[in-house]
């Protein structure tokens, strides 16, 4: 579980909730909460995953500079 104190008796109540929900958000919770919810296939897995590692080859390609042809 994840626990947030208050920095100082002068913090507001609501920078403590956004620093929860930052910190709820980085751990990735809420993600895999919702993962777990609804059974999926193993073939939709294995589909997500290559999808989503042709996704971050695209990224990858698109951010290197091109080198200009002599």
């Amino acid at each position: 579980m994840i626990q947030v104190t208050k920095k100082d008796k002068n913090e507001s109540i609501e920078s403590l909730i956004r620093r929860f929900n930052r910190k709820v958000q980085q751990s990735g919770l809420i993600l895999r909460a919702k993962s777990v919810q609804t059974f999926e296939k193993e073939i939709s897995k294995r589909e997500r995953r290559r999808k989503a590692i042709v996704r971050a080859s695209r990224k990858r390609t698109t951010r290197l500079p091109l080198k200009p042809q002599r």
